[in-house]
């Protein structure tokens, strides 16, 4: 009966992990301070079988002094040239300190970050695989 039930936890953690690989993943990346500003990015691991066209990921961050700001970490500019992210291929969602508003504080300013929106376009509609943030 043990063995039945050893199998069977096996065989659900093992479906688990098989349809977060098909997934689209997406994790903390490096925070760079550019003119003495925060700037967070994300990493994106593509495991699912579509090609992706556009991701974007707008993250709420909490700051030192009580403030929120939301921050838009995209994989291009939304209405320039795309960067792809093929099925296996990894790719960083960057702010563009161009079309948004720097944090204006240093990155030991950040205290939180959580996610208010994911964007993810694959042949000109919304991605079909699951998008998971861990921001």
């Amino acid at each position: 009966m043990l063995t039945r039930s050893l199998i069977a936890s096996g065989l659900i953690v093992a479906a688990s992990s098989a349809i977060a690989a098909n997934g689209i993943d997406v994790r903390r990346g490096e925070d760079s301070l550019v003119f003495g500003n925060c700037v967070p990015s994300l990493v994106v691991e593509n495991g699912s079988p579509e090609t992706i066209d556009y991701l974007q990921v707008d993250l709420v961050v909490a700051l030192g002094d009580g403030r929120q700001q939301t921050v838009e970490l995209k994989s291009a500019y939304r209405d320039g040239v795309l960067y792809p992210i093929a099925p296996g291929g990894t790719a960083t969602l960057k702010q563009h300190l161009d079309t948004s508003r720097a944090l204006g504080v240093g990155c030991a300013d950040v205290k939180a970050r959580s996610v208010a929106r994911t964007v993810c376009e694959a042949a000109g509609k919304p991605c079909g695989s699951s998008v998971s943030v861990q921001p």
